[in-house]
């Protein structure tokens, strides 16, 4: 098991224009070019693939599909480029928990808080159902309680 900290050291030699800081969760911050990770953790598949939105150039998104979509390619880059190059093993099981909790992320947001059907999201924030025509909008909720409110 490779040491969090020694592929930090090869990580900030290899991308001296990313910054990388300790955390106590994983992610990248485009604005500032930071790349946070959690030091007491052994997890460097999480750091590669927060390094792949940082390389892939994953600044921003506009509808959740595309958030789904980064996710997505940044756990392909991690695995078939910047794994090997780091002699990193990352499972299919890591790539796909973590793709599920942003599914599961997407369909409590797409849920309708009238008839539970699954809505359609019309902008950035804000859902129609298809169903029953409710429309609701949610909060960002990747980092805390999801919250859906009727409009």
């Amino acid at each position: 098991m490779h040491s969090i900290l020694s592929l930090i050291k090869k990580l900030q030699e290899d991308y001296p224009v990313l910054l990388f800081e300790p955390s106590s969760n994983f992610r990248w911050l485009p604005s500032q070019k930071i790349i946070f990770y959690d030091d007491a953790s052994h997890d460097s598949a999480s750091l590669l693939h927060e390094l792949s939105h940082a390389l892939l150039e994953h600044n921003s998104y506009s509808r959740d599909i595309h958030l789904i979509k980064m996710e997505s390619a940044a756990w392909e880059y991690a695995k078939t480029i910047l794994a090997p190059k780091y002699q990193i093993i990352i499972s299919n099981d890591i790539i796909q928990e973590s793709l599920d909790t942003y599914r599961d992320w997407l369909h409590a947001r797409s849920t309708c808080p009238r008839c539970r059907a699954i809505g359609i999201q019309r902008s950035m924030n804000q859902y129609s159902c298809l169903a029953c025509g409710a429309l609701w909008r949610v909060n960002n909720a990747r980092d805390c309680a999801l919250r859906r409110y009727r409009v």
